[in-house]
């Protein structure tokens, strides 16, 4: 028996994602076999393909980690998870950019009847991220000011999503009007943009001259100078995305006696990333927390949703459809 699958033979372009007829997937003793609904697709993926990425898989292979399905079949030492349940992936072994997956048992997660399977695909990457950094990295607190800087892609909706729901005051930015009345949807008062000039005034402005007390920041080599400005005493930034380097003066921190943190979701371990997939799910189902979908391409187009992760103006989560 055969599926379908993106593999990479080459690092390079977009166009270097081939649809591939490969091997069904059998899952070892402590593994599960996942059918795959719909897949998640994340910057850092994009990263690795090029071929720019500090860790590279080894050739071929097929992308991705977050996904959502049905459960197909299990190793005979799982015992969390039966053939028919809905999951989604954080992470997996074979690859999710495919229509079925191979996982580690502690990769899969139930995916409350509530979710769709799209949305179950915006979890993996961008739900866990934000959830690392505002409660692991950042410790923040009921009752703080959250900044997120960069509110309307998949990160920045997760983050804006489990800070209100964590008793936060919010304050987000978006590139395009059509992300920030995204970001604005989700419940968020104060939404701006940071192209205009003046934004950062009107943050002090909206703080009380005092400056958030978190910020999130998903663009650190255009933004991180800004944050210093403005950033609370005793505050923290995290940093989740950057592009490229910036030069920053140190004094800013030490004048604030604040932090600057950054993070890649590679080194949480096993311990904290259970917390952070608890906290997810009882968000789910309780509906404090709800993925927005933003395009969807279907599997064979891997490139083109390649070429969409890369441009501006984020809006939701892209997602692949099987």
């Amino acid at each position: 028996m055969f599926m379908k699958a993106i593999k990479v033979r080459e690092f390079g372009a977009p166009d270097v994602l081939k649809l591939e007829e490969t091997q069904d997937l059998k899952p070892d003793t402590r593994q599960v076999l996942v059918k795959i609904k719909a897949i998640g697709v994340n910057p850092v993926e994009a990263y690795i393909r090029s071929g720019g990425y500090a860790r590279k898989p080894n050739l071929p292979y097929t992308p991705g980690g977050d996904a959502a399905g049905i459960v197909e079949e299990v190793g005979r030492e799982v015992n969390n998870f039966k053939a028919g349940e809905r999951v989604y992936t954080s992470g997996t072994v074979s690859g999710a950019y495919a229509e079925m997956a191979v996982c580690a048992e502690h990769q899969v997660h139930p995916l409350p009847e509530n979710v769709s399977f799209k949305q179950g695909a915006a979890l993996g990457v961008p739900y866990a991220t934000a959830c690392y950094a505002l409660f692991h990295k950042a410790h923040a607190r009921p009752g703080e000011t959250v900044l997120v800087h960069g509110g309307s892609g998949g990160v920045g909706i997760a983050a804006v999503q489990l800070a209100i729901a964590a008793g936060m005051a919010v304050i987000a930015t978006g590139g395009s009007q059509k992300g920030r009345k995204l970001v604005e949807a989700q419940g968020v008062g104060c939404v701006l943009d940071h192209g205009a000039p003046g934004y950062l005034d009107a943050i002090k402005d909206l703080t009380d001259n005092r400056g958030p007390d978190v910020i999130v920041e998903l663009l650190a080599n255009v933004n991180l100078e800004n944050d210093l400005e403005i950033l609370a005493a005793r505050g923290r930034i995290v940093v989740i995305g950057s592009r490229g380097k910036i030069e920053i003066d140190p004094r800013q921190l030490m004048s604030r006696n604040a932090e600057i943190s950054g993070m890649v979701l590679f080194n949480a371990d096993e311990t904290e990333l259970k917390s952070v997939h608890a906290r997810i799910i009882a968000g789910l189902k309780n509906g404090s927390l709800n993925p927005v979908v933003g395009k969807e391409f279907p599997l064979k187009n891997a490139a083109q949703a390649h070429t969409a992760i890369m441009e501006p103006g984020a809006y939701g989560k892209i997602v692949l459809v099987t």
